[in-house]
């Protein structure tokens, strides 16, 4: 068995891969190595890609994936992202290789919610304020146990943040196609039903993934029926947003303040408007840069490639549906 996987990632799990494997490494410069040694394009022919964390940052992703779209005997893909609405993961299973999603990024991004959810509805900058004019007075704030949350999309993400939000004893709404019941939400909705649910929450939060039927989910209806001083995080994708129409929204605080750490265009254009603007928070995608997010990426590839020689499902696998196929 064939596998392709970066130097650096090789570096991190070679103590831990099975003996009498085919490991091939590719190096920044696009070069492949067996053993340190370099070897000839031609003979390399994985039947198992690692598409790992650390090619992004190197720029080796796209030199990566052509690798993978030109091999005749790659049969599974470990991918770094947990969706899948780049054209190139349905150009890898349209060849009818599978494709397993992350889950590692799931936990840092779930605090990221949080802690900036608490940041906004607790009045810490008014109190910071207070502090540095001296003044001695009392800055009332809403109990998060008294919030209403809306969420549309209930994957690895979005259960990792109801998992975090549980303990506040907020009431959390789900929105997702399959509405059996979940423990962690107090309630799971069709998404026909997203209209008439805006009204009533004071934290929206977009975990959904991004496909024809979510493309611009957040558009000027969504914002029109968003609860004036209530606050929007989007994790999701930037597609989910119609930005001018959340523009709008701000200005009626129907949402009172946007957390955006995915945008339309990235890198976000040093003239976009969200840099400046008094209620929106930018972060540079990259809600999942918690510390511990490459060594659960590492022990997710290794558990899969144990449960694929063993014949085992593997965790996080997508459906074709999921890449219009």
């Amino acid at each position: 068995m064939q596998i392709l996987l970066s130097e650096a990632a090789h570096a991190r799990v070679a103590g831990a891969l099975p003996a009498g494997l085919d490991i091939v490494t590719m190096d920044p410069t696009g070069a492949f190595k067996r053993g340190g040694v370099a070897v000839d394009a031609a003979s390399v022919d994985p039947e198992v890609f690692w598409l790992s964390l650390d090619l992004f940052p190197a720029g080796m992703i796209p030199a990566f994936m052509a690798q993978v779209l030109r091999g005749t005997r790659g049969k599974w893909l470990q991918s770094l992202a947990a969706g899948v609405d780049n054209p190139a993961f349905k150009a890898v299973m349209g060849k009818g290789i599978r494709l397993t999603k992350s889950s590692a990024q799931a936990p840092p991004i779930a605090e990221y919610v949080i802690a900036h959810a608490v940041s906004l509805l607790h009045p810490i900058a008014e109190q910071r304020r207070a502090q540095d004019a001296r003044d001695w007075r009392t800055v009332p704030f809403r109990e998060i146990g008294s919030t209403r949350w809306l969420m549309l999309g209930f994957g690895a993400i979005g259960t990792e943040i109801a998992r975090r939000l549980q303990p506040f004893g907020a009431h959390l709404t789900v929105v997702r196609r399959n509405v059996a019941p979940e423990a962690l939400a107090a309630q799971v909705r069709p998404p026909p039903d997203l209209l008439a649910l805006l009204p009533d929450a004071d934290v929206v939060v977009l975990a959904c993934a991004l496909n024809d039927s979510t493309r611009g989910i957040a558009g000027t209806d969504f914002f029109g029926a968003m609860k004036r001083g209530s606050l929007l995080i989007n994790i999701g994708r930037g597609g989910l947003v119609d930005e001018a129409a959340l523009r709008a929204g701000l200005d009626r605080d129907q949402p009172a303040h946007a957390v955006l750490d995915v945008f339309e265009t990235e890198p976000l254009p040093k003239d976009a408007w969200f840099w400046d603007h008094p209620k929106v928070r930018v972060t540079a995608h990259c809600s999942n840069a918690g510390d511990g997010l490459a060594a659960r990426s590492d022990a997710l590839f290794l558990e899969n490639l144990r449960r694929y020689r063993a014949g085992e499902p593997l965790l996080n696998e997508a459906h074709k549906s999921e890449v219009g196929l």
